[in-house]
């Protein structure tokens, strides 16, 4: 779940194996001991020299030199000892030490006639250069009011280069107010800015993180109020639904159970998008939906599953999963036997390997703890807008390990912990649920969509991921929702900005909200259009880099291949061998198997398809699929009975996703997807283009944000915790 708050990449300590226990302290949040100094109060310790300078000065006295010289030297004296030194306590050493020269041995009285003039001028010229080294010189003082996992976040040095811009202009200013006024003007105006100041350095920290995070997000943050006890017209909705993946599905089982009148319409003549299956002589074969994170005690499809009162073990069954690396197999179904296996292979990094999954697995619960008020994780905007602003602030300092993870790449994680490049190897087996290198992974959305099967497995769909879109489907109908297969929208219209419904054919469907589940490049290019949209948020969405694709080979085989783990990731080879019938026996006749062979491909490696050029490329990949799968299961190709296969064209046909990207937009961590919310008001994205990525568990939460913000996130919430009708929640919440 990338993108939950922002962060910059900071650098990573160089650490050594002994040393990774140590550092762990201080991503735990913990204080340096000096933190019994609030920060706040040390600015104003550090302001006690010049208080007293001005105040002595101001009545004549050259005393006004030699005091603050002595205090100025007492504060920086132990900062010296802990080579911890202060830059504005340094700038006020070395001033009043050129006081003290100036006044008592070249006997000049400039630094008491002007004290105003040239202290401020000097405070002025030293928070200058702290800003001019990026390193404000508040930093130093905010460190001790924050735990060591904000210190090399971007926006905590962003907020703290803010606030010492704001004093540097405070001290021009003073500087100015002294040169060219006289008493007692210079005192008033000069104390009501410091008094300024200290008041921003208090307030700012606690609402910037939420300004900054919502600033571009406001622009879209509309709001489209919906009556669902209204009576409405034949072909009029509450909300029409474009897209019938599960993020769709989600949406639209949520919302027709809060009482909304819903219509779904899908292209194609099954429901699902991705999360479909389809029925050779008795095989069924998944389309790619295999491995389902998310359906632990605080998952998003637990919780998805419990409001719609429909029950885990009915619809998923728990996988077992075998690595192959360097030929050896590595079988896990938990994150102990893996530990167990890991620390087998690996025993010099026994201990790293303990320490390592211990922070994720806190890391990982630290994400899900507000799931519980919403079902979901939320970004960093919604945090701000639905949680309010103080939640944010203190997001770091609430989530220290999770919080560690998000400004980090995957593989800075693994080289903190790890020296062995074959186990950083082994842990980065499943990355291809992301489709990205480790050095480019985002570390939370490794932590997410990768860790988080180490922790708590993954769950295949029982009676074939169909079925589980099918339920999702039946719940809509049940509650007098519409889903309208082969309906394939053609224009979602627009009047002014706003929605207005879409467009199927020559047939009108009117809504006020319309929740696009397809790509966003489909969405806004397509079926919105350019002229509706603004000229850079179009060239926004023209530059975003698509996702791999895959190819699948699909096999029906008259073997039991009972004996062997659900999922097969081959890291030797590259490629995933899925044995569905072991999920989920009713997925091939007695006695055979169903078997999915898949492996990461290029759209653009295959030719047009229907021609000789692409048969023939999507025969040989298939074969040579085959013929690595059989090195795991002897005499595979021997036995065949059904056999099929699917390329990136035959994903982009079936899906409509452009160049049949599996995972929609690039996931790496250069890449932002669009918001859930869009340019044009009343227009919802929800899927993989938008937060928090791809995945099962992932467009479950783009579907159930949607939801919750068009039921209003307060009803929403008071709906859930005293269980009141919906209409009754949402006046009680106003």
């Amino acid at each position: 779940m990338t993108g939950l708050i922002y962060g910059g990449q900071g650098d990573r300590d160089a650490l050594s194996v002994s040393s990774i226990g140590k550092r762990r302290k201080g991503v735990a949040g913990e204080y340096r001991g000096s933190r019994k100094v609030p920060g706040m109060l040390h600015i104003l310790f550090s302001f006690i020299p010049w208080i007293v300078y001005w105040a002595l000065s101001g009545m004549g006295s050259n005393l006004g030199v030699v005091i603050p010289l002595v205090i100025a030297f007492l504060l920086v004296a132990p900062q010296i000892r802990r080579r911890d030194l202060n830059l504005m306590d340094a700038a006020s050493l070395v001033y009043f030490s050129v006081a003290f020269l100036a006044t008592y041995i070249l006997d000049l009285g400039i630094f008491v006639e002007e004290s105003g003039f040239l202290g401020y001028t000097a405070l002025f010229i030293m928070a200058l250069f702290s800003l001019a080294i990026k390193r404000p010189y508040t930093l130093q003082a905010s460190k001790r009011d924050y735990p060591e996992v904000y210190w090399r976040d971007r926006l905590f040095l962003t907020i703290n280069s803010m606030i010492t811009a704001v004093w540097a202009t405070i001290f021009l200013a003073n500087a100015a107010i002294f040169l060219f006024l006289d008493m007692p003007s210079t005192v008033i105006l000069s104390n009501a800015l410091i008094a300024f100041g200290v008041a921003f350095s208090a307030v700012f920290p606690r609402k910037a993180p939420a300004y900054l995070a919502s600033k571009e997000f406001r622009k879209y943050d509309w709001r489209v109020e919906v009556d669902p006890r209204k009576p409405k017209g034949e072909d009029e909705y509450d909300v029409i639904i474009v897209g019938s993946g599960i993020a769709g599905l989600t949406s639209g089982a949520l919302l027709s159970k809060r009482g909304f009148k819903v219509l779904v319409l899908e292209q194609h003549y099954l429901v699902g998008g991705y999360c479909s299956a389809f029925n050779r002589k008795g095989f069924i074969f998944n389309t790619g939906v295999e491995n389902v994170s998310g359906l632990w005690e605080r998952g998003p499809i637990t919780h998805l599953l419990r409001e719609l009162g429909l029950k885990k073990d009915e619809l998923f069954v728990k996988n077992r999963v075998r690595f192959i690396f360097r030929g050896r197999s590595i079988d896990a179904s938990d994150m102990e036997e893996f530990v167990r296996a890991l620390s087998d292979m690996y025993p010099e990094e026994k201990e790293n390997i303990r320490a390592f999954f211990d922070e994720a697995k806190k890391a990982y619960e630290e994400c899900y703890r507000e799931a519980e008020l919403y079902g979901t994780p939320l970004p960093a905007e919604l945090i701000a807008k639905v949680l309010g602003s103080r939640k944010l602030a203190d997001y770091p300092a609430e989530h220290p390990h999770f919080y560690d993870w998000m400004n980090k790449t995957y593989r800075q994680k693994l080289d903190e912990f790890f020296v062995n490049e074959d186990l950083k190897t082994v842990l980065c087996a499943l990355l291809g649920y992301l489709g990205t290198e480790p050095d480019k992974t985002p570390a939370s959305s490794a932590l997410t969509a990768v860790v988080s099967y180490y922790i708590h497995g993954g769950h295949f769909p029982r009676g074939s991921a169909q079925r589980f879109a099918d339920t999702l489907k039946e719940v809509i109908e049940r509650h007098g929702g519409k889903v309208l297969v082969r309906h394939r929208v053609d224009r979602i219209l627009v009047e002014r900005g706003e929605v207005r419904g879409v467009r199927v054919g020559d047939k009108i469907f009117r809504s006020p909200i319309v929740i696009a589940n397809a790509n966003a490049k489909t969405t806004f290019l397509e079926l919105v259009g350019e002229e509706n949209l603004d000229r850079e948020f179009v060239e926004y969405i023209r530059g975003l880099r698509m996702s791999p694709s895959s190819f699948m080979v699909f096999l029906g085989v008259d073997m039991d291949l009972s004996g062997y783990p659900t999922i097969i990731e081959n890291l030797d080879e590259g490629y995933s061998i899925v044995i569905n019938s072991n999920a989920d026996p009713s997925l091939a006749p007695r006695g055979k198997a169903s078997v999915t062979i898949m492996t990461l491909a290029n759209y653009h490696d295959f030719p047009r398809r229907g021609t000789r050029e692409y048969l023939e490329k999507k025969r040989a990949y298939a074969e040579a699929l085959i013929k690595k799968a059989e090195k795991v299961i002897p005499g595979l190709s021997q036995r065949i009975v059904v056999r099929d296969a699917a390329t990136p064209k035959t994903f982009e046909r079936y899906t409509s996703m452009p160049e049949g990207a599996i995972y929609a937009f690039d996931q790496s961590i250069d890449v932002k997807r669009p918001y859930f919310k869009t340019p044009i008001k009343g227009l919802y994205l929800a899927g993989a283009s938008t937060f928090p990525g791809a995945g099962i568990e992932a467009v479950v939460i783009s579907g159930m944000i949607c939801a919750n913000d068009i039921c209003g996130w307060k009803a929403e919430r008071s709906h859930r915790a005293v269980g009141l009708p919906l209409a009754e929640a949402r006046s009680k919440a106003a």
